[in-house]
């Protein structure tokens, strides 16, 4: 979940200039979409979400949406397509809250700071490993010499670390009682 997240710092300015052709106007509006977007979902949407869906279910489907989100960045060929991914990547943040809960759950009450105190180490790991892992996966994907030419590449890599958290998700949550 935090390395998918890292692909977004990363490499949208380069990936969307590369790509599109976006200027720092163009970049800053699409990122205020996004500020816009999360905005909604976290102030709005992710109470009701959950107890209409329950932990479980928001924890999967967020991710999933996130999955969504990327493989449409990844898929884009014009700007609209890219910008149609944005409400997917915001309704991502559903997944966090849930995540949160059920960890929470997981643990005793003694042990909710080394919780904590673990998932920001996770955090600042994938903090420190993403930017390096997405923009050499960019790099890779766009260079003349390579054997497919990908733009795409990273958020495809992130796309997969989703579906893949999804399965880790759920297995071990699946003892968690609801």
């Amino acid at each position: 979940y935090y390395l998918a997240h890292q692909s977004l710092p990363s490499v949208f300015v380069l990936y969307t200039e590369f790509r599109y052709g976006w200027n720092e106007r163009t970049v800053g509006l699409s990122l205020a979409a996004v500020g816009v977007c999360a905005a909604i979902v976290s102030g709005g949407l992710v109470g009701p979400y959950v107890k209409k869906f329950g932990e479980r279910w928001s924890l999967a489907s967020g991710l999933f949406f996130g999955a969504i989100g990327f493989a449409l960045f990844a898929l884009a060929s014009k700007r609209w397509f890219f910008l149609a991914g944005i409400p997917f990547i915001a309704l991502w943040g559903v997944a966090g809250p849930a995540a949160q809960s059920l960890m929470s759950r997981y643990v005793d009450h003694s042990s909710q700071g080394k919780l904590q105190g673990a998932v920001n180490s996770l955090r600042a790991l994938t903090g420190m490993a993403g930017p390096l892992l997405f923009t050499q996966v960019f790099t890779v994907a766009i260079s003349t010499g390579s054997f497919a030419h990908i733009p795409g590449a990273p958020y495809f890599l992130a796309a997969f670390l989703l579906l893949a958290s999804i399965l880790v998700a759920l297995t071990a949550a699946r003892n968690i009682p609801e």
